[in-house]
């Protein structure tokens, strides 16, 4: 599942995933059977005072069965995930090799995804999860030791004296926090109830907790009744006071008969065993999968690819595929597929889902519950020709055909807006976004199912080079009154930087003054930069985001013949989409360039000195809301807050939800061009948190952001003279502009003088 090309005969010697789950399942079964028998052939003992015999007062022929169970029900688990993981290789090739080059951030991606980092941005539900998850692991670390120190010869054997004395405190301690964290899980599912769970719970849950408290309970059960029958004949085992829940219980039923005692001892361990295979039964056949195939998941997030980069596809023009997109099983890549039973059903992803939020068809959740159900309905290679979903289904669904839009509709497909929100919340790492949009380009490229509206953007792209549908030799308009170098079509780049203008730059009314505000704000630096004009085309961003590949590549691979042959090294943007899309998508098309966004340059011009604010002041109080694609796609959150924060006399103030929890205005995966008629408009949603802040100004560092913000602040009731809404561009120059206009009403110089000048 590597996706690297393997010549036949070579992939016909090598063992398959699924063959490795069987051997490693039969190879743990058959050790657990040997190690039933070692002890029992070579009788070695402790012969020290201060011990546990293992299986002391246990009957020969449950330890027989146990010897025999257990191993029976690892083989099984085994060729049950065999048969999941099968399901995985029916998906296309992902390269996921670990190598020297990503080996530390794969770990440290598993280690973040095992130490719950994303889990406790809920601190509760993380401290939750934490307490069954260590507390468990613990809790198998334990008993492996105890079983390790069964096989032992009497001279090697360790558990014994104050090792022993440790190991019981901390059996118990973590007994205690993981059946704590079980009985949190359940008054957290069936008592408080929170939405997002209560609409997913199934009698599966209520297995599983129910199956994991009587773990931890029957437990203790067994340990009460085997400190006390150990008590009543009339052993000193005072060192058990060690085991600081075991030995107090034990004191409540330390006046009952040694055989009574006995008995219960044996009863609930039989109990204890039993809940343990109801456990092992439960983990390849529900959602408790994820104890596997979670962390395989976190460890496999590292990819070739740029964060905000779409999957390539071969040029369209000249490929001899016959299908596009995604909309079989078989249409995914495997690591797709794995996670589809990487899934832990918490409804983070819808949580932070602004069209879910808004009343929209979409929840991120079901998608990948969906697109698992199909993938589970229709493995062949397994029994009875399915595996288990990836949760319970109600019995009225079916799946009839291999099509992920047999679950699916377009209208949920339709209603993303492509912010990442689902994928950085989730805490096991899903590539949510990348399924929605490999499926828009099977809608769009196979069958023409997008919505009407987008199909006017396609044309005014097609046609006039720009979703605007405006003519390309108005390109450079907004720069007839400013000194703005104009290149020549072809003509070599013979400037520090191009400035990559973008349509909403050069088209539209709000962000043509973002443009100018930015030029200007170049021109102060002293930044040496040219612009193409009518040259400069739609990078293809809204094209590739609604699925059209087709017209992405009919836009994108002139664009970079052009910058290659100019030999362009640089580019300045002020639209992320159009930063995303130069700088981590043309490279597939072999188009290599250092790309800065402006937040970023304004940053550095300010940070070196070159922008010279120190008289540059607002009395306004702002709030900065966050572009997706600038932001979770790119990860630059810092930059415009220190451009915003560098003003003097201005109040920064943070919305509810900011940084990596930011909320998108709405326009992002091509929505900009889609009419919002469902539910309440994630735009207006937005504009009312930033309006909550107080604020009296709202900066952006994006096009999209900026029209939609501010028809959202106006949609409120708020003009500009109540909320000005803005790119931090226009800010930043309202700022310098301030401060001269001041300085020159009280007569003050503009800077403070420096020495020598």
């Amino acid at each position: 599942m590597s996706g690297d090309t393997i010549s036949p005969a070579v992939q016909s010697r090598r063992l398959k995933p699924y063959q490795l789950s069987i051997i490693l399942g039969c190879g743990i079964g058959i050790f657990t059977l040997v190690s039933g028998l070692v002890p029992s052939l070579t009788g070695w003992k402790s012969t020290s005072p201060i011990h546990r015999e293992v299986f002391g007062g246990i009957p020969g022929p449950l330890i027989i069965a146990f010897y025999t169970v257990i191993p029976m029900m690892l083989i099984w688990g085994s060729l049950r995930f065999a048969d999941r993981i099968r399901n995985w290789e029916r998906g296309a090739p992902d390269n996921r090799r670990t190598t020297p080059k990503n080996i530390k951030r794969r770990l440290k991606d598993f280690r973040a995804g095992v130490y719950m980092r994303t889990l406790l941005r809920d601190s509760a539900a993380g401290l939750m999860h934490s307490m069954m998850y260590f507390g468990f692991l613990v809790l198998l670390g334990v008993t492996t030791v105890l079983e390790i120190d069964h096989q032992m010869p009497e001279s090697l054997k360790f558990l014994h004296g104050d090792v022993y004395r440790g190991y019981a405190l901390i059996g118990d301690v973590a007994g205690l926090v993981f059946t704590g964290g079980v009985v949190w899980a359940i008054v957290r599912r069936y008592v408080q109830r929170p939405y997002r769970i209560r609409i997913k719970s199934k009698p599966e849950h209520a297995w599983i907790l129910g199956v994991m408290l009587a773990i931890g309970v029957s437990g203790y059960g067994a340990e009460m009744f085997r400190i006390a029958s150990e008590q009543a004949a009339g052993k000193n085992i005072d060192y058990e006071k060690w085991s600081i829940v075991g030995w107090p219980l034990a004191q409540t039923v330390n006046g009952a008969s040694l055989s009574t005692l006995q008995a219960w001892h044996q009863g609930w361990w039989v109990f204890h065993v039993l809940t343990f295979i109801a456990f092992l039964a439960l983990l390849p056949i529900t959602m408790l999968r994820h104890i596997f195939t979670s962390p395989l998941n976190m460890y496999l997030r590292d990819r070739e690819r740029p964060k905000g980069a779409m999957r390539a596809m071969p040029n369209l023009a000249e490929t001899s595929l016959e299908s596009f997109g995604v909309n079989t099983v078989e249409s995914f890549t495997w690591k797709q597929l794995l996670d589809l039973d990487s899934c832990t059903m918490c409804g983070r992803c819808t949580s932070v889902c602004p069209a879910s939020a808004t009343g929209k068809p979409l929840d991120p959740r079901e998608i990948v519950l969906k697109s698992g159900e199909v993938m589970a309905a229709t493995a062949a290679h397994a029994p009875g020709g399915r595996v288990s979903p990836p949760i319970g289904v109600d019995s009225e669904i079916t799946v009839s055909v291999n099509s992920v839009f047999e679950r699916i509709t377009a209208e949920e497909i339709w209603s993303c807006t492509s912010c990442k929100a689902c994928d950085e919340a989730c805490p096991v790492n899903i590539e949510i976004l990348d399924k929605i949009l490999d499926m828009r380009r099977y809608l769009t490229l196979m069958e023409s199912n997008f919505p009407a509206e987008l199909g006017n953007a396609f044309r005014a792209m097609e046609n006039q080079g720009n979703p605007w549908g405006m003519n390309q030799g108005d390109r450079a308009a907004w720069a007839n009154d400013l000194d703005v170098t104009i290149l020549d079509p072809g003509a070599p780049l013979t400037h520090e930087y191009l400035y990559w203008v973008g349509c909403a730059g050069s088209f539209d009314d709000k962000n043509k003054k973002v443009t100018q505000a930015m030029a200007k704000l170049l021109k102060r630096a002293g930044i040496d930069v040219a612009i193409l004009g009518p040259s400069e085309m739609c990078t293809g961003d809204s094209a590739r985001r609604s699925g059209n590949e087709y017209l992405f590549q009919m836009l994108a691979t002139p664009n970079v013949e052009m910058l290659n042959g100019m030999g362009v090294k640089k580019i300045i943007t002020q639209c992320p989409h159009c930063f995303n899309t130069l700088k981590n998508e043309y490279p597939q098309l072999g188009g290599n360039y250092e790309v800065v966004h402006h937040t970023q340059l304004l940053e550095e011009l300010i940070g070196s000195g070159q922008l010279d604010m120190s008289n540059a002041s607002l009395d306004d109080r702002i709030t900065y809301h966050d572009s997706c694609y600038l932001g979770r796609h790119n990860d630059v959150y810092l930059a415009p807050r220190k451009v915003v924060g560098s003003i003097k006399g201005i109040q920064v103030v943070e919305m509810p939800r900011n940084g990596t929890q930011g909320m998108c205005c709405g326009a992002g995966g091509a929505r900009m061009w889609m009419e919002e008629n469902i539910g309440t408009k994630v735009n207006d949603e937005r504009a009312r948190e930033a309006i909550a802040t107080g604020a009296t100004r709202v900066a952006t560092a994006c096009p999209f952001c900026y029209i939609m913000m501010d028809d959202g602040v106006k949609g409120a009731g708020k003009d500009e003279s109540a909320v000005k809404v803005g790119d931090i561009a226009i800010h930043l120059l309202d700022a310098l502009e301030n401060g001269e206009r001041t300085a020159t009403a009280i007569g003050a110089p503009l800077r403070e003088p420096v020495a020598g000048e």
